[in-house]
């Protein structure tokens, strides 16, 4: 799972185009930072479901909450069926959250991985998918943002 590139996505639309440009490595489809206070896990994981369930054959992907620095929203993520979350590793709670995580077979990011920001980007023009394409492909010289 960790060999997949990340896209930060902030609606059905973008999560739709990532699934639809991602290769064989799959994606992993990752809110904007702290989103799991201000959208919510269940909001999130609709997102996600919502853009799999649009496209034929969806590659290999993983919904991946940021939670901040806040255990309750990662505990909360975690019960909601979410399997990787991000977690700031100053958290004072942090060895609670990996051991539930654990229990419940998912991953505690300690930093969002390198990620394209897709809210930058117009996916309905050729540049926006060929740049959103070159990162998913992982060509040298495209930089997240």
């Amino acid at each position: 799972m960790r060999n997949r590139p990340a896209v930060v996505v902030h609606g059905a639309a973008q999560a739709i185009a990532a699934l639809r440009h991602a290769g064989p490595r799959g994606v992993w489809l990752l809110s904007a930072p702290g989103a799991a206070g201000s959208m919510g896990a269940a909001w999130f994981l609709a997102l996600v479901r919502h853009a799999a369930a649009a496209v034929p054959e969806p590659p290999p992907h993983a919904a991946v909450l940021d939670c901040a620095d806040a255990p309750g929203h990662a505990l909360a993520a975690l019960r909601a069926g979410l399997r990787a979350i991000v977690l700031d590793p100053r958290c004072p709670a942090l060895a609670v959250v990996e051991g539930a995580a654990a229990e419940a077979g998912a991953v505690v990011l300690p930093a969002r991985p390198p990620a394209l920001d897709l809210a930058g980007l117009d996916l309905r023009h050729a540049r926006g998918s060929a740049r959103l394409g070159a990162w998913l492909r992982g060509d040298p010289g495209i930089t997240g943002g």
